[in-house]
């Protein structure tokens, strides 16, 4: 029975997880090319088929996670995913968060148990361009083709709680940390409409022991509903080691699990 509360526990956490964002139709016109604006707001709704593989422990009893997405999609009851980003071209911030719900049903001795998990993941952060070279030509959307290199740095925060019902009685378990972390983001336009963006970072620090994120994706330029949009699919990675223990140090709560799988969505400029 525990075991099936890690897992279910585990189940609740796949879809998680900070993506960036088919083809516009032929011989669509590009865009006029507008004057640069001082600061601009782009939002990024994204979905993420992650699978889980590790190990966790819950209240002690400890168990391998090795949980695909297909697993974790029949259970689920909500998923909201999306990145705000503001900048003006220089530098920026942005905020990245998932919030998924999942809900199980099994029987033990002819009784039903429900299990309720929600999991929240919320990153915020800030960049500016280090390095940045002009490759020749311009976008659709009337700006020049760049390679440029963006230093990031930023705060993570994750929160796992589940329900348990069983016999007419509910229970409760929540735990949550966070993470500080530093790394780098890489955009390139390889065509006028093709782009491939890509991001990488490092953290973790106290309960949380580390933390290894990596995401990459090849966007495509169009419009949509008259504004500026990038159509995007790549893929998305997250490693995080987590303990936790109550004051008698037996109430463990272990995770050291990667989530992983492809990701889509897009970006939308205001």
């Amino acid at each position: 029975m525990l075991r099936g509360n890690a897992t279910s526990l585990c189940c609740g956490l796949a879809l998680l997880g900070a993506a960036w964002s088919g083809p516009a139709a032929a011989g669509e016109p590009a865009p006029p090319s507008k004057p640069a604006r001082e600061w601009a707001l782009l939002v990024s709704p994204y979905v993420w088929g992650a699978s889980l593989r590790g190990k966790g422990s819950l209240a002690g009893i400890d168990t391998r996670i090795d949980i695909p997405f297909s697993e974790v999609l029949e259970n689920l009851d909500l998923a909201v995913m999306g990145n705000v980003e503001v900048t003006n071209g220089r530098f920026g911030f942005y905020l990245d968060g998932q919030y998924v719900e999942t809900s199980q049903h099994e029987h033990l001795l002819a009784r039903r148990i429900s299990l309720r998990i929600a999991t929240t993941r919320l990153s915020a952060g800030a960049f500016f361009k280090l390095y940045e070279t002009e490759l020749g030509g311009s976008t659709v959307f009337g700006r020049p083709r760049t390679l440029s290199l963006e230093p990031t740095a930023g705060l993570r925060w994750t929160r796992l709680s589940g329900d348990v019902g069983l016999f007419g009685l509910g229970f409760g378990k929540a735990s949550g940390w966070y993470d500080p972390f530093a790394g780098v983001r890489v955009n390139a336009d390889l065509t006028d409409r093709w782009n491939l963006a890509a991001e990488a970072d490092i953290g973790g620090t106290g309960q949380s022991r580390y933390s290894l994120h990596a995401q990459a994706y090849l966007g495509y330029r169009t419009l949509l509903f008259g504004h500026e949009t990038t159509l995007r699919a790549g893929y998305r990675a997250i490693r995080q080691s987590y303990a936790a223990d109550d004051f008698t140090g037996r109430n463990r709560f272990r995770w050291n699990v990667t989530q992983h799988g492809p990701a889509i969505g897009l970006t939308m400029r205001f």
